[in-house]
Protein backbone atom coordinates (compact mmCIF):
# COMPACT_ATOMS: atom_id res chain seq x y z
CA UNK A 1 0.00 0.00 0.00
CA UNK A 2 1.82 3.26 -0.91
CA UNK A 3 1.59 6.14 1.24
CA UNK A 4 2.65 9.69 1.45
CA UNK A 5 3.97 12.21 4.33
CA UNK A 6 2.48 15.20 4.63
CA UNK A 7 2.81 17.70 7.79
CA UNK A 8 1.19 21.40 8.58
CA UNK A 9 3.33 23.49 10.36
CA UNK A 10 4.44 20.33 12.01
CA UNK A 11 1.38 18.10 12.70
CA UNK A 12 2.22 15.49 10.31
CA UNK A 13 0.14 12.46 8.50
CA UNK A 14 0.43 9.72 6.78
CA UNK A 15 -1.99 9.89 3.72
CA UNK A 16 -3.13 7.23 1.80
CA UNK A 17 -5.10 7.67 -1.67
CA UNK A 18 -8.23 5.81 -2.00
CA UNK A 19 -7.33 4.59 -5.34
CA UNK A 20 -4.44 2.58 -3.21
CA UNK A 21 -6.44 1.56 -0.38
CA UNK A 22 -6.68 -2.00 0.19
CA UNK A 23 -8.82 -1.60 3.56
CA UNK A 24 -7.34 -3.71 6.62
CA UNK A 25 -9.69 -5.86 8.73
CA UNK A 26 -8.79 -3.97 11.41
CA UNK A 27 -8.63 0.14 10.85
CA UNK A 28 -7.80 1.39 14.46
CA UNK A 29 -4.74 -1.44 15.22
CA UNK A 30 -3.66 -0.54 11.53
CA UNK A 31 -3.57 3.23 12.32
CA UNK A 32 -2.43 2.67 15.33
CA UNK A 33 1.09 0.91 14.34
CA UNK A 34 1.55 2.92 10.99
CA UNK A 35 1.67 5.97 13.65
CA UNK A 36 3.73 4.59 16.05
CA UNK A 37 7.21 6.80 15.99
CA UNK A 38 9.29 3.62 16.96
CA UNK A 39 8.22 1.11 15.04
CA UNK A 40 5.73 2.47 12.08
CA UNK A 41 6.23 5.44 9.89
CA UNK A 42 5.60 7.87 12.30
CA UNK A 43 3.11 10.57 12.24
CA UNK A 44 0.12 12.43 14.30
CA UNK A 45 -2.85 10.53 12.39
CA UNK A 46 -3.44 9.02 9.08
CA UNK A 47 -5.41 10.37 6.05
CA UNK A 48 -7.61 9.16 3.75
CA UNK A 49 -8.63 11.00 0.79
CA UNK A 50 -10.43 9.84 -2.59
CA UNK A 51 -11.15 12.08 -5.66
CA UNK A 52 -14.67 11.72 -6.62
CA UNK A 53 -14.89 13.97 -9.71
CA UNK A 54 -11.94 15.48 -10.95
CA UNK A 55 -13.08 17.87 -13.13
CA UNK A 56 -15.22 19.47 -11.07
CA UNK A 57 -13.10 19.29 -7.53
CA UNK A 58 -14.68 17.20 -5.31
CA UNK A 59 -12.99 14.47 -2.91
CA UNK A 60 -13.80 12.56 0.13
CA UNK A 61 -11.99 12.77 3.43
CA UNK A 62 -11.22 11.18 6.76
CA UNK A 63 -9.22 11.46 9.52
CA UNK A 64 -7.49 9.30 12.04
CA UNK A 65 -5.84 9.89 14.90
CA UNK A 66 -2.59 8.12 16.17
CA UNK A 67 -4.89 5.97 18.70
CA UNK A 68 -7.05 4.35 16.10
CA UNK A 69 -10.13 6.70 16.58
CA UNK A 70 -11.64 8.83 13.95
CA UNK A 71 -12.21 12.15 14.59
CA UNK A 72 -14.84 14.27 12.37
CA UNK A 73 -12.41 16.86 11.01
CA UNK A 74 -9.03 18.45 10.85
CA UNK A 75 -8.45 21.69 9.72
CA UNK A 76 -4.73 21.08 9.12
CA UNK A 77 -5.72 17.44 7.99
CA UNK A 78 -8.15 18.73 4.97
CA UNK A 79 -4.65 21.51 3.74
CA UNK A 80 -2.28 18.36 3.94
CA UNK A 81 -4.94 16.22 1.58
CA UNK A 82 -5.18 19.81 -0.46
CA UNK A 83 -1.80 19.87 -1.05
CA UNK A 84 -1.28 16.23 -1.86
CA UNK A 85 -4.05 16.19 -4.36
CA UNK A 86 -2.90 19.31 -6.52
CA UNK A 87 1.35 17.90 -6.28
CA UNK A 88 -0.52 15.14 -7.46
CA UNK A 89 -2.63 17.01 -10.29
CA UNK A 90 -5.42 14.66 -9.16
CA UNK A 91 -7.82 17.92 -9.37
CA UNK A 92 -8.02 20.22 -12.16
CA UNK A 93 -9.48 23.33 -10.19
CA UNK A 94 -7.49 25.37 -7.87
CA UNK A 95 -10.16 24.52 -5.44
CA UNK A 96 -11.51 20.96 -4.06
CA UNK A 97 -14.49 20.56 -2.62
CA UNK A 98 -14.05 17.88 0.25
CA UNK A 99 -16.98 15.58 1.76
CA UNK A 100 -15.81 14.98 5.41
CA UNK A 101 -17.89 13.53 8.43
CA UNK A 102 -18.61 17.14 9.37
CA UNK A 103 -19.98 18.04 5.82
CA UNK A 104 -18.65 19.65 3.16
CA UNK A 105 -15.35 21.81 3.13
CA UNK A 106 -13.58 23.39 0.24
CA UNK A 107 -10.04 24.65 0.43
CA UNK A 108 -8.34 26.95 -2.38
CA UNK A 109 -5.18 26.90 -3.90
CA UNK A 110 -3.01 30.06 -2.95
CA UNK A 111 0.17 29.67 -3.74
CA UNK A 112 2.49 26.71 -4.53
CA UNK A 113 6.61 26.13 -4.50
CA UNK A 114 8.07 22.87 -5.29
CA UNK A 115 6.51 21.09 -2.49
CA UNK A 116 5.28 23.27 -0.23
CA UNK A 117 1.41 24.57 -1.13
CA UNK A 118 -0.59 27.54 0.64
CA UNK A 119 -4.24 27.04 0.96
CA UNK A 120 -7.27 28.70 2.60
CA UNK A 121 -9.88 26.25 3.55
CA UNK A 122 -13.23 26.96 4.78
CA UNK A 123 -13.77 25.46 8.24
CA UNK A 124 -17.37 26.32 8.84
CA UNK A 125 -19.78 28.12 11.20
CA UNK A 126 -18.59 27.24 15.00
CA UNK A 127 -21.34 25.99 17.21
CA UNK A 128 -21.03 27.59 20.81
CA UNK A 129 -24.44 25.95 22.19
CA UNK A 130 -23.24 23.16 25.05
CA UNK A 131 -25.08 20.36 22.86
CA UNK A 132 -23.30 20.86 19.88
CA UNK A 133 -19.89 21.03 21.47
CA UNK A 134 -20.93 18.45 23.10
CA UNK A 135 -20.30 20.06 26.75
CA UNK A 136 -23.21 18.37 29.77
CA UNK A 137 -22.35 19.70 33.32
CA UNK A 138 -26.22 18.55 33.72
CA UNK A 139 -27.35 22.57 32.95
CA UNK A 140 -28.69 24.21 29.52
CA UNK A 141 -25.72 26.75 28.24
CA UNK A 142 -26.38 28.76 24.93
CA UNK A 143 -22.58 29.37 25.33
CA UNK A 144 -19.76 28.07 27.56
CA UNK A 145 -17.25 30.62 27.61
CA UNK A 146 -15.22 31.07 30.95
CA UNK A 147 -17.14 27.93 32.61
CA UNK A 148 -15.25 26.91 36.21
CA UNK A 149 -14.03 23.35 35.22
CA UNK A 150 -12.74 21.76 38.00
CA UNK A 151 -9.30 19.74 37.70
CA UNK A 152 -7.38 17.89 40.58
CA UNK A 153 -8.91 20.55 42.86
CA UNK A 154 -8.25 23.34 40.46
CA UNK A 155 -10.15 25.51 38.83
CA UNK A 156 -9.79 26.57 35.43
CA UNK A 157 -11.91 29.48 33.33
CA UNK A 158 -12.47 27.48 29.89
CA UNK A 159 -14.64 28.25 27.02
CA UNK A 160 -15.58 25.80 24.25
CA UNK A 161 -17.29 25.56 21.04
CA UNK A 162 -17.20 23.00 18.06
CA UNK A 163 -15.57 23.34 15.30
CA UNK A 164 -17.24 20.19 13.77
CA UNK A 165 -15.25 18.70 16.73
CA UNK A 166 -15.23 19.59 19.84
CA UNK A 167 -12.52 21.99 21.47
CA UNK A 168 -11.84 23.70 24.94
CA UNK A 169 -9.35 26.43 24.79
CA UNK A 170 -7.63 27.96 28.37
CA UNK A 171 -6.48 31.40 28.29
CA UNK A 172 -2.84 32.06 29.89
CA UNK A 173 -1.07 34.64 30.54
CA UNK A 174 2.49 32.78 30.60
CA UNK A 175 2.38 29.01 29.34
CA UNK A 176 2.59 26.59 32.18
CA UNK A 177 5.69 24.23 32.15
CA UNK A 178 5.42 21.12 29.52
CA UNK A 179 4.89 18.26 32.13
CA UNK A 180 1.94 20.93 33.56
CA UNK A 181 0.32 21.83 30.75
CA UNK A 182 0.24 18.45 29.15
CA UNK A 183 -1.25 16.94 32.74
CA UNK A 184 -4.12 19.56 32.43
CA UNK A 185 -4.44 18.54 28.97
CA UNK A 186 -4.61 15.05 29.53
CA UNK A 187 -7.13 15.78 32.31
CA UNK A 188 -9.69 17.92 30.08
CA UNK A 189 -9.32 15.72 27.29
CA UNK A 190 -11.26 12.97 29.30
CA UNK A 191 -13.59 14.85 31.71
CA UNK A 192 -16.51 13.66 31.99
CA UNK A 193 -18.06 17.11 31.02
CA UNK A 194 -16.81 16.51 27.53
CA UNK A 195 -18.53 13.01 26.66
CA UNK A 196 -16.97 12.74 23.11
CA UNK A 197 -13.65 13.51 25.04
CA UNK A 198 -12.16 17.20 23.63
CA UNK A 199 -9.40 18.92 22.17
CA UNK A 200 -7.76 21.61 24.11
CA UNK A 201 -5.75 24.95 23.42
CA UNK A 202 -3.91 27.22 25.72
CA UNK A 203 -3.80 30.51 24.21
CA UNK A 204 -1.68 33.23 25.32
CA UNK A 205 -3.39 36.56 23.80
CA UNK A 206 0.09 38.49 22.01
CA UNK A 207 -2.51 41.24 20.88
CA UNK A 208 -5.66 42.30 18.87
CA UNK A 209 -4.77 40.57 15.80
CA UNK A 210 -2.50 37.68 17.35
CA UNK A 211 -2.52 34.65 19.67
CA UNK A 212 0.07 31.68 20.32
CA UNK A 213 -0.91 28.65 20.99
CA UNK A 214 -0.08 25.19 22.35
CA UNK A 215 -2.21 22.13 21.16
CA UNK A 216 -3.31 19.06 23.22
CA UNK A 217 -5.28 17.09 20.69
CA UNK A 218 -7.65 14.11 21.84
CA UNK A 219 -6.39 11.18 20.92
CA UNK A 220 -3.03 11.89 19.95
CA UNK A 221 -1.57 14.21 22.72
CA UNK A 222 0.64 17.20 22.09
CA UNK A 223 1.06 18.41 18.28
CA UNK A 224 2.95 21.34 17.02
CA UNK A 225 -0.08 22.66 15.19
CA UNK A 226 -3.43 22.01 14.80
CA UNK A 227 -5.79 23.48 12.02
CA UNK A 228 -9.17 23.22 13.84
CA UNK A 229 -7.72 23.69 17.14
CA UNK A 230 -6.28 27.26 15.62
CA UNK A 231 -9.60 28.35 14.26
CA UNK A 232 -11.25 27.34 18.10
CA UNK A 233 -8.57 29.28 19.73
CA UNK A 234 -9.64 32.89 17.19
CA UNK A 235 -12.69 31.64 18.20
CA UNK A 236 -12.59 31.68 21.63
CA UNK A 237 -10.39 34.92 21.50
CA UNK A 238 -12.90 36.72 19.58
CA UNK A 239 -15.80 35.44 21.37
CA UNK A 240 -14.13 37.22 24.89
CA UNK A 241 -13.44 40.02 23.00
CA UNK A 242 -9.72 39.42 23.01
CA UNK A 243 -9.07 39.91 19.37
CA UNK A 244 -9.99 41.49 16.20
CA UNK A 245 -11.88 38.79 13.69
CA UNK A 246 -8.78 38.29 11.93
CA UNK A 247 -6.32 36.48 14.02
CA UNK A 248 -2.72 35.28 13.26
CA UNK A 249 -2.27 32.18 15.31
CA UNK A 250 1.49 30.80 16.35
CA UNK A 251 2.07 27.89 16.54
CA UNK A 252 5.57 26.15 17.45
CA UNK A 253 6.76 26.01 13.87
CA UNK A 254 4.84 28.77 12.46
CA UNK A 255 1.82 30.70 11.95
CA UNK A 256 -1.72 30.55 10.13
CA UNK A 257 -4.43 32.73 9.48
CA UNK A 258 -7.84 32.80 11.24
CA UNK A 259 -10.38 34.87 9.64
CA UNK A 260 -13.99 34.59 10.88
CA UNK A 261 -16.37 36.29 8.09
CA UNK A 262 -19.11 38.66 9.45
CA UNK A 263 -21.17 37.76 5.95
CA UNK A 264 -21.00 34.11 5.99
CA UNK A 265 -20.47 33.49 9.57
CA UNK A 266 -17.64 30.83 8.66
CA UNK A 267 -14.27 31.03 9.81
CA UNK A 268 -11.48 29.97 7.13
CA UNK A 269 -8.07 29.25 8.08
CA UNK A 270 -4.72 30.02 5.42
CA UNK A 271 -1.74 28.61 5.81
CA UNK A 272 1.16 26.18 4.46
CA UNK A 273 1.35 22.45 3.96
CA UNK A 274 4.63 20.48 2.71
CA UNK A 275 5.05 16.89 1.31
CA UNK A 276 7.87 14.91 2.80
CA UNK A 277 8.13 11.94 1.35
CA UNK A 278 6.65 8.78 -0.50
CA UNK A 279 7.07 5.21 0.43
CA UNK A 280 5.32 1.58 0.61
CA UNK A 281 3.53 -0.09 3.60
CA UNK A 282 3.92 -3.79 4.19
CA UNK A 283 1.17 -5.87 4.22
CA UNK A 284 1.08 -6.50 7.90
CA UNK A 285 3.39 -3.91 10.06
CA UNK A 286 4.74 -5.68 13.60
CA UNK A 287 4.93 -4.17 16.82
CA UNK A 288 2.22 -4.48 20.15
CA UNK A 289 -1.25 -3.41 19.97
CA UNK A 290 -2.25 -0.79 22.38
CA UNK A 291 -3.80 -2.11 25.78
CA UNK A 292 -7.76 -0.91 24.77
CA UNK A 293 -6.76 -2.62 21.29
CA UNK A 294 -5.68 -5.96 22.25
CA UNK A 295 -8.90 -7.45 22.70
CA UNK A 296 -9.63 -6.71 19.32
CA UNK A 297 -6.34 -7.77 17.37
Amino acid sequence: MSFVKVHALGNDFVLVDGEDWSGVPEIAGFVWRVCDRHTGVGADGLLLTTVTDREAGRADFRIFNADGSEPEISGNGLRCAAAYLFHRKKILLPRILFRTPSGERECELLSASANRYETRAEMGTPRLAATDIPFDDGARHETVIDYPLSINQETYPVTALSMGNPHCAVFVDRFPARIEWHQIGREIESHPFFPQRVNIEFVRVINRGEIEVLFWERGVGETLASGSGACAAAAAAILKGRTGRTVTVRTSLGALVVDWDETKNSIFQSGPAEIVFEGRLVSKLTGPATPDLRAKL
